[in-house]
């Protein structure tokens, strides 16, 4: 008899996972404390923007493999094996995150349990969770109980297709059935490499995973820096560096930086744990992938200012892009929107245009203006930003842009337009890294 699964915790991780075990055949239960979100899941709307999600999660309502409750006894009930997939923000105020959501998981589930049943952890945490966890479980529910960790590695805007199609599974188990079950899982996927290790190792490799992705991309934002001092185009250094088999030219995109709800945090809770392990002088150089980040929003701001007069008071700024990068509606931690904040503390009229992010943005920052297309968003602008590449963005007339705004001076935060094509068109093209 197949496995049923449940997946505790249906934000963004969540309902992927829920909706993507259903495509593969899996019964599935989704769990949120949350009443409202799972009645929105039940109607077959999402609360989050995630390309192709809306239509696994229809068509598994319908099909009947995938439903969703806010009863822990139900899940116990139902589940063989269940996966935990909850946030781990930031701590206010620290670097650590917070790993509540999980002990809170652990503490409502295990009391319910009373077979055989796999528990997976899902989430990014701080080394050393998963096995204080897996006791935690073993005191509330027994031995027949046990934990595996299982890090996810998806992106926002591909979410489904990293799910159906990884490129690798990550196995942390301290058991032969823990491995036998987890294989049984995902054997619908076909051949995907797969990494069968510990707890410890299994927790490392999200967050490794995450410090070099984010090295990579300060480290084109710090040749950025050194270009625009010697006045060099760091597009055609990063495009010279990619032929090189051993860099790539992946996350070698020099511009506003990263964002979002994975990478700024995580990396900041990889340096807290690596200072409760006493290893915190090996992550040192990621305090420095953190500032030069930061650096890149600063940059963003000095060359709007300059292009308006050096101030922007009586300045009218029109922002394209809210969200933290194209295809999401994720705002956290957005490079976009902290620019555009920051220019409306300095003085200037700010009106921001995104394509999906628009809700999100007016929740959180509604002493910010808003506009429902990007014409709208540059009228009578004295300067236009661009801070995420969507791609209507990078489609945009010049001259037809050029038409509605007061002056023709664009900042490109992505390094996503031709800049001879706008020049050609009489905009000042300026942007992070370029001459």
């Amino acid at each position: 008899m197949p496995y049923r699964l449940t997946v505790l915790g249906t934000g963004y991780l969540g309902a992927t996972h829920a909706a993507c075990m259903a495509e593969l055949g899996f019964e599935v239960l989704g769990l949120d404390v949350d009443p409202e979100k799972i009645a929105t899941l039940q109607r077959g709307e999402l609360p989050i923007h995630e390309p192709g999600l809306e239509e696994l999660l229809r068509r598994h309502l319908a099909t009947g493999r995938l439903r969703f409750t806010t009863s822990y006894e139900e899940a116990a009930a139902f589940g063989d094996v269940h996966f935990v997939c909850v946030g781990t923000p930031q701590k206010k105020g620290e670097y650590a995150a917070d790993v509540s959501y999980l002990d809170a998981v652990i503490e409502s589930l295990a009391p319910h349990l009373d077979r055989d049943c796999l528990v997976v952890g899902k989430s990014t945490v701080p080394v050393g969770t998963a096995q204080r966890l897996a006791d935690k479980l073993a005191a509330l529910a027994g031995p027949q109980v046990e934990l595996a960790w299982n890090p996810e590695f998806l992106r926002e805007g591909f979410a489904v297709q990293d799910t159906l199609k990884p490129d690798r599974l990550v196995f942390g188990v301290a058991s032969e059935r823990a491995e036998k079950i987890l294989r049984d899982v995902y054997g619908p996927l076909g051949d995907v490499p797969i990494v069968v290790t510990d707890f410890p190792t299994a927790e490392l490799v999200k967050s490794a995973a995450n410090a070099f992705l984010a090295t990579k991309i300060s480290f084109i934002n710090a040749m950025a820096e050194v270009c625009e001092a010697a006045h060099a185009d760091v597009r055609q250094l990063s495009l010279a560096l990619s032929f090189d088999e051993r860099i790539g030219g992946r996350f070698l995109n020099p511009g506003l930086g990263f964002g979002g709800g994975c990478l700024p945090k995580d990396i900041r809770a990889f340096m807290a744990r690596a200072g409760e392990l006493g290893a915190d002088q090996a992550l040192t150089f990621l305090r420095e992938v953190d500032a030069i980040n930061m650096r890149r929003r600063a940059r963003m701001v000095d060359l709007a200012r300059d292009l308006v007069g050096g101030s922007f008071h009586t300045k009218t700024v029109g922002v394209l892009g809210a969200a933290f990068k194209p295809n999401s509606d994720d705002i956290r931690d957005s490079p976009a929107l902290d620019v555009a904040l920051t220019i409306g503390q300095q003085g200037g009229a700010v009106t921001v245009y995104d394509p999906v992010a628009l809700t999100n943005a007016r929740k959180a920052h509604p002493t910010l203006d808003y506009a429902d297309s990007a014409l709208d968003a540059t009228r009578h602008a004295d300067v236009v930003l661009l801070l995420t590449e969507w791609q209507e963005f990078v489609e945009l007339d010049p001259e037809r842009v050029g038409s509605v705004v007061s002056a023709r001076n664009i900042v490109d935060g992505r390094n996503a337009l031709d800049a001879e094509t706008w020049r050609a068109a009489g905009w000042n093209y300026r942007a992070l890294g370029r001459p």
